[in-house]
C-alpha cells in the first residue's frame, strides 16, 4: 500500500532539539510496526490455544514480512507489505483510529482461507492499546539504559568529590556548607528512585473484545478461550493485567507518572548544572558547551538546557493523561482515549531525549575546585553563622551573638571578633570557622547513597 502524494513529516524535531535522534522508537513507523505486531500476537495466541496450526501462523507472519520468532520485528514502509503510514493515517480519519484500515491491508495480504484469523474477536482498542504498550516497553527499556549510564557517571563523580566542601544554598543564598559529592549524591538518589519505578511498571496487553466482556473470544473458541488474554500477553512479552482496562486507564497513568518522575529527577540535575556553570559561579563545567550565534565567547550548558526543557514540558502531558483517565466513560471513551495517543507518545519522546542527554551530561561534568573554594569564602565566614550561634549562645547569650553576626555582615572581620571572645574560654576560633568541620554526616550519606542497591 503506497501513497501517491509525498509525505512530509510534521515534526522532525526542529522545535524540539532535546528529542532529535532519540525518538525513532516512538515514531509513526514504530507505532505501525507495533500495530502489526499486536495483530500477529493475536494470531499466535489463537495458535497457542490449538485453534490454528503453527504452520499457518508462521505463513501469516511471513506474508506480513515478519520473522518466525519476532512478532514485533520492524517492518515500516520498507517491509514486505510496503505499508505507508501516511496513507493509513489518512484512512484512519473515517473510523477514528488506524487499526480499521490496517486490518483491511493485513487481510488483503493473505489468502482467503487465512483472513478470518486477522483481528479475530478483537476490537480496535485491543490492538491499539497493546501496540502502545509494545512501543512503551521498547522506549522504557532504552530510557533505563540511559538512566543507568547517568547513574554510573554521577556515582563516580560523587565519590571523587565526596569531601570537596562547597557552599550550600537555600532560597538562592548561601546557607551552610555542604560538599560537591553530597549534591551529586542527591542527583543519584533521584535518578535511582525513578529507575526503580520504571523497572516495576506493569505494561499489559489488552484483549477485551467489543465492550470488554470477551464474549467474542468465547463464542469463537469455546470455554478454553478464557486463556486467550494470557496467551496473548505471553506471545508479545507483555504483562497480563487479568482484567480488561479499556476504561480503567491505570497502565497509561502509571507509565506517565513514572516517566515524569524520571524527567523530574533529570530536571533537578540539569537545573543545578545550569546554576553552577554560571559565569559568576563557575563551580562546574559541562564539556565543550554550545556556541552562541551572536556572542563568540559563550560556552552554553546546552545538554542541561535541553534536559530542562523536557522536564518543563513533561508534567502537563501526564496531567492530560490523568484527565483522559478520569473522563474514560462507558465501555470505551469518546475522545479521551484518542487524546491519549499523541500525548503519551510525546511524553515517551521527551523522556527518551532527556535520559539520553543526561548520560552525556553526567559523563562531561568537571569541578573547578578553586571556584568552589572562592565561592565558599565569599561571606567571610558567615556561612557558618548557624554553627557560631549554636556554640556561642550558651557562652555569651543570643543577643550578643546576633550583634556579632550583624557586625560581621556589615564588614567587620568575623574571625577577629570570635577570636577575641573565645580566647578567654580557651576555644580555638580557627576550628570553629573551618567549613569542613560543619558538614554533618554528608560523607557517610554519600557513601551510603552510592553503595545502596536499587530498592
Amino acid at each position: 500500500m503506497t501513497s501517491d502524494r509525498p509525505f512530509t513529516a510534521l515534526d522532525v524535531g526542529l522545535l524540539s532539539p532535546v528529542t532529535v535522534e532519540h525518538d525513532a522508537l516512538v515514531s509513526d513507523d514504530a507505532v505501525l510496526t507495533a500495530l502489526v505486531g499486536a495483530e500477529l500476537g493475536l494470531v499466535r495466541a489463537w495458535t497457542a490455544l490449538g485453534a490454528l496450526s503453527a504452520q499457518s501462523a508462521e505463513a501469516i507472519a511471513a506474508a506480513w514480512g515478519l520473522g518466525a520468532a519476532d512478532s514485533d520485528e520492524a517492518i515500516g514502509p520498507a517491509g514486505a507489505l510496503g505499508i505507508d503510514a501516511a496513507q493509513i493515517a489518512a484512512a484512519a480519519v473515517g473510523g477514528g483510529n488506524p487499526v480499521i484500515p490496517l486490518v483491511s491491508v493485513l487481510k488483503q495480504a493473505l489468502p482467503a482461507d487465512k483472513r478470518q484469523w486477522v483481528h479475530r474477536g478483537a476490537t480496535s482498542q485491543d490492538i491499539l492499546d497493546t501496540a502502545i504498550m509494545l512501543v512503551a516497553r521498547r522506549a522504557v527499556d532504552t530510557i533505563l539504559v540511559s538512566l543507568s549510564n547517568a547513574d554510573a557517571a554521577l556515582s563516580a563523580f560523587a565519590v571523587e568529590h565526596r569531601d570537596v566542601v562547597a557552599a550550600g544554598r537555600t532560597l538562592a543564598q548561601h546557607a551552610v556548607p555542604t560538599t560537591v559529592g553530597m549534591r551529586a549524591a542527591g542527583w543519584v538518589g533521584g535518578i535511582r528512585r525513578a529507575r526503580t519505578r520504571l523497572e516495576r511498571l506493569s505494561l499489559p496487553a489488552q484483549l477485551g473484545g467489543a465492550a470488554g466482556t470477551r464474549a467474542s473470544f468465547l463464542e469463537l473458541g469455546g470455554p478454553g478461550a478464557t486463556e486467550l488474554p494470557a496467551r496473548y500477553a505471553v506471545a508479545l512479552h507483555l504483562d497480563d493485567a487479568g482484567a480488561v482496562w479499556h476504561t480503567s486507564r491505570w497502565p497509561i497513568t502509571e507509565l506517565a507518572d513514572a516517566l515524569v518522575q524520571a524527567t523530574d529527577a533529570l530536571g533537578k540535575l540539569a537545573g543545578d548544572v545550569v546554576t553552577l556553570t554560571r559565569t559568576e559561579i563557575a563551580e562546574l563545567s559541562a564539556g565543550a558547551g554550545g556556541a552562541s550565534s551572536a556572542m563568540p565567547q559563550k560556552s552554553n550548558p546546552v545538554a542541561a538546557v535541553l534536559i530542562r526543557s523536557a522536564a518543563l514540558r513533561a508534567p502537563q502531558l501526564a496531567a492530560t493523561l490523568h484527565l483522559c483517565a478520569a473522563l474514560a466513560e462507558d465501555e470505551r471513551p469518546a475522545g479521551a482515549w484518542h487524546a491519549e495517543w499523541p500525548t503519551l507518545r510525546e511524553l515517551l519522546r521527551l523522556a527518551l531525549g532527556a535520559a539520553a542527554h543526561s548520560a552525556r551530561l553526567a559523563s562531561s561534568l568537571r569541578v573547578d575546585r578553586d571556584a568552589v573554594a572562592r565561592n565558599l569564602a565569599l561571606t567571610r565566614g558567615l556561612i557558618l553563622a548557624e554553627r557560631i550561634s549554636l556554640v556561642l549562645t550558651p557562652l555569651i547569650g543570643s543577643e550578643r551573638v546576633t550583634a556579632l553576626v550583624a557586625d560581621a555582615a556589615a564588614g567587620a572581620d568575623l574571625a577577629e571578633l570570635i577570636s577575641a571572645l573565645l580566647e578567654a574560654e580557651g576555644l580555638d576560633a580557627s576550628a570553629l570557622l573551618d567549613p569542613a568541620g560543619y558538614i554533618g554526616d554528608v560523607s557517610a550519606t554519600v557513601d551510603r547513597t552510592i553503595h545502596e542497591e536499587l530498592q
